[in-house]
């Protein structure tokens, strides 16, 4: 492909009414040049029909197998709950098509491991949407622990709130809630974090954890119907990464009075802690103190990690990481580089969270990988 082509994109999960895909993929592709929304596929002609005219994209498909079949699309996007990735996303790779798809890219460990192989196999570009690698705030942090800012680094320790796992939730969101069907929260809302954690830090090496649901019935927020829930809603994780440092994690469900999201890097010379209220990496602000000085100061991350200037002021979308994510992938497409993790990228991060639930479940330190 040249630079002066533009990426066709099809989208497995874009719905009339927006959800997921409409709220952050349809605005990210929406400010990029070199990317065209050409198709969508969704579970009938009809409803896939409506999502077109909704959204103003051209070619509708009432069945996957159609749509991947076209040459109009170069990138099939997977938007759809995790059960139905590995279908979705075998249709994808048998057609010879790079594939982005949403995390968790598969239900554990070894259906990831499999829709991997199954990539390199054919020998298809892939993506996963582990985002917050691509946001400016988790790149600066990474370029400020490269450049020396704290030294050497002694420890990290990151809090975060799951925000849907808490004492209610939204109707769309029960599936969520079952363990089975491996959308949880510790496959997203942590998976997230200790990949933005392990992508300035090093990977973790051996891991000690705990996992619970102490909340086993929640409410629907508009029935107030009570809403059985299996998944953990308490994630306790300790381990040493690749370099020494010590790491600690908590993610809790819900909401909390006090600190949403809040991650400490500690080293000889210095300290970063990088903050947010909604309880999402992307979303936060940095600040750093180091040498004689015991306070922290604001760091704001430069112009020149924002890439993408048609989303200038709605750094507090969700829109926002995934614009960055998409430029970086057209960049990976156009010159060989690999900023964007890929589906192996995935499987490194399955592994580290099949390592926390069975230490989890053993009761010992497990290693990781």
């Amino acid at each position: 492909m040249s630079a002066d082509q533009p990426i066709g994109v099809g989208i497995i999960g874009l719905s009339a009414t927006g959800g997921w895909a409409g709220r952050a993929h349809v605005p990210a592709l929406a400010a990029l040049d070199g990317y065209e929304l050409r198709a969508l596929s969704a579970t009938t002609a009809e409803s896939a029909a409506a999502a077109g005219r909704a959204h103003g994209v051209p070619l509708t498909f009432g069945s996957t197998a159609e749509m991947v079949a076209r040459d109009e699309v170069d990138l099939v996007v997977v938007a759809v709950k995790v059960p139905h990735h590995d279908e979705l996303v075998r249709l994808a790779i048998d057609a010879g098509k790079a594939v982005l798809s949403e995390w968790p890219l598969g239900n554990g460990l070894a259906e990831t491991e499999t829709l991997a192989g199954l990539a390199r196999k054919r020998g298809v570009r892939t993506a996963v949407g582990l985002q917050a690698r691509s946001s400016p705030v988790v790149r600066y942090v990474r370029d400020l622990v490269a450049d020396g800012y704290v030294g050497t680094v002694l420890s990290t320790t990151m809090v975060q709130s799951g925000r849907s796992w808490g004492a209610t939730v939204h109707p769309a969101s029960h599936y969520v809630l079952d363990a089975a069907n491996g959308a949880t929260m510790l496959t997203i809302s942590a998976g997230h974090q200790l990949d933005a954690v392990t992508m300035v830090l090093g990977e973790l090496e051996q891991v000690d954890a705990t996992l619970a649901t102490r909340r086993t019935v929640v409410r629907d927020q508009e029935t107030g119907e009570p809403v059985p829930m299996t998944a953990p809603d308490q994630i306790a994780v300790h381990g040493r990464l690749s370099s020494g440092a010590v790491a600690s994690a908590h993610v809790r469900g819900g909401t909390s009075r006090g600190l949403n999201f809040h991650w400490e890097i500690n080293g000889t010379d210095g300290d970063l802690v990088v903050a947010s209220p909604t309880g999402l990496v992307q979303f936060a602000t940095v600040e750093g103190g180091r040498g004689d000085d015991t306070s922290l100061t604001p760091l704001p991350v430069p112009a020149d990690y924002h890439l993408v200037p048609a989303l200038a002021g709605q750094e507090d979308t969700v829109a926002y990481a995934i614009g960055h994510a998409y430029h970086q992938l057209r960049r990976d497409w156009l010159e060989g580089t690999d900023d964007v993790p890929t589906f192996d990228d995935g499987v490194v991060r399955h592994r580290t969270l099949d390592a926390i639930e069975r230490a989890a479940a053993t009761g010992r330190r497990q290693a990781v990988g």
